[in-house]
């Protein structure tokens, strides 16, 4: 029996997160991206004057990419300090470079620029996600737009709308979120070479107080992060609202994704949608004929599971003392990257059953005939009203016939409000011989039909390089 059998795996990272996004929260990642962030420091460092050597840079170089990590985790045993341990074994692999290794540094100049650049790399993988569920929803939309089908409020039958209007609205909420995806992204900054509390103060040490040096050193090793600004102010860390603000945008997502997948099991219990479900898929274990929406439940689970996380960034942002406190540190080693493991995954099984939505119009249409009596009597009203009715009187007769129809309805017996509407005296002068459900769709397909050529198409087009996910699931 494998030996992982006997300890705990973490459900997202052995049943249902991306190989990408669990390799963006490695450990390997955050090693290397220590590694890369010495070099651009003594770089900077060099290229200001402190005798720095290029032999000494290009051993760094050398020895990037292959962390030595048997003898890290003995430095570690002795040094409980996880990222002197890397410095450590850092310098055993280049002993040239070994005495201008983080010069000048404090451990959050490696741990927390460096969990900025992993969290902008997973904002990358979650955006590239966001275009691949917009794309597969705007195809949907726009397939089904002249599909007439119930429309809900309360679950209660209201008027009719279009099955591709419907999924307009599922659609405007996730590019809502790519929207605040953008806008977190372009406002990301790193923490920069701030020094212990963030005043400088040993970066002035070693360029002799020349405060030009060391504001220059800040932007110099800032661009070679790939960012076009550090935090102009800082304690010993980037602010902890950095992550509450990453937290809250994936909170959103998945809010988003929970709503849709509230809709695709109460559309499955209609009979009128049908998530992907596989040849050899089981139901359950007793009733065999089950079609359970599982695809839907996990996607509200994983999505419930991010939503709820979101107030840990907020605690964790609040209990901050002055310059730092470390109380955040194994707290955010769980929370960020879990959210981000958690909305990766429920991002794949979103854009999967998009992809594999099943539609039933026979279903459709059969719901939409039970309830088109009552659904046609708002027309009615609006007709009577044009022609001098008092709408107040009209809505009062159009009620009481319902009720009625309604309790004989829910009897057994045949919807007859059609045929009191005929009767009466008042509602039914001019009624129609017949009614079609297309006829009152209103503005449902022009809508859906104008917000994705409007709206969506342009995005789809700006990020079209992203498009190609597989979105299939391992469980």
């Amino acid at each position: 029996m494998s030996d992982k059998f006997k300890v705990y795996q973490s459900p997202l990272s052995e049943r249902y997160a991306s190989a990408e996004m669990l390799y963006a929260f490695s450990a390997e990642k955050r090693f290397r991206t220590w590694r890369i962030i010495w070099i651009a420091l003594a770089e900077a460092e060099k290229k200001l004057g402190l005798p720095i050597s290029p032999v000494q840079i290009s051993q760094m170089k050398r020895f990037k990419d292959k962390i030595n990590y048997a003898t890290a985790l003995k430095y570690e045993k002795i040094t409980k300090h996880e990222v002197m341990a890397h410095i450590k074994a850092y310098g055993d692999q280049c002993p040239k470079a070994r005495p201008i290794i983080h010069l000048g540094a404090t451990s959050a100049l490696a741990m927390d620029n460096a969990d900025i650049i992993i969290l902008r790399d997973a904002l990358r993988l979650i955006k590239r996600q966001l275009v691949n569920l917009v794309d597969s929803l705007a195809r949907f939309s726009e397939k089904y737009k002249a599909q007439p089908t119930m429309g809900f409020t309360h679950f209660q039958p209201a008027l009719i709308t279009t099955v591709g209007k419907r999924a307009a609205l599922w659609l405007q909420d996730v590019l809502m979120d790519l929207e605040n995806l953008e806008k977190l992204e372009s406002s990301l900054k790193c923490l920069g070479a701030k020094g212990a509390i963030g005043t400088q103060a040993s970066f002035l040490d070693l360029f002799n107080n020349s405060k030009n040096k060391v504001i220059l050193l800040d932007k110099l090793f800032t661009e070679k992060l790939g960012f076009k600004e550090s935090y102009p102010v800082s304690g010993q860390t980037y602010p902890r609202k950095l992550d509450f603000e990453a937290a809250s945008l994936l909170s959103g997502i998945a809010q988003s994704a929970h709503k849709f997948s509230n809709d695709i099991r109460l559309l499955q219990g209609l009979g009128e949608m049908e998530e992907p479900f596989g040849e050899g898929q089981v139901g359950s274990s007793a009733m065999a004929y089950k079609r359970n929406p599982m695809r839907s439940e996990r996607l509200a689970s994983l999505s419930r599971f991010v939503m709820v996380n979101n107030t840990n960034t907020a605690f964790t942002a609040a209990q901050q003392w002055f310059e730092r406190t470390l109380d955040d540190s194994a707290n955010r080693r769980l929370a960020v990257s879990e959210m981000f493991l958690a909305t990766d995954a429920l991002l794949n099984i979103y854009i999967n059953i998009v992809r594999g939505l099943k539609v039933y119009p026979a279903v459709i249409k059969k719901n939409i005939d039970e309830n088109l009596p009552y659904l046609v009597t708002e027309r009615i009203m609006m007709e009577k009203t044009k022609k001098g009715g008092d709408r107040q009187l009209l809505h009062e007769r159009v009620r009481k016939l319902s009720m009625e129809a309604f309790e004989l309805s829910k009897q057994g017996k045949p919807n007859d409000l059609i045929r009191k509407l005929r009767q009466d005296p008042i509602l039914g002068v001019g009624l129609p011989s017949s009614f079609n459900a297309c006829d009152y769709i209103g503005l449902a397909e022009e809508q859906a039909e104008a917000f994705i050529k409007n709206k969506v198409n342009p995005v789809i087009r700006k990020y079209r390089s992203l498009l190609g996910i597989n979105a299939k699931l391992s469980v």
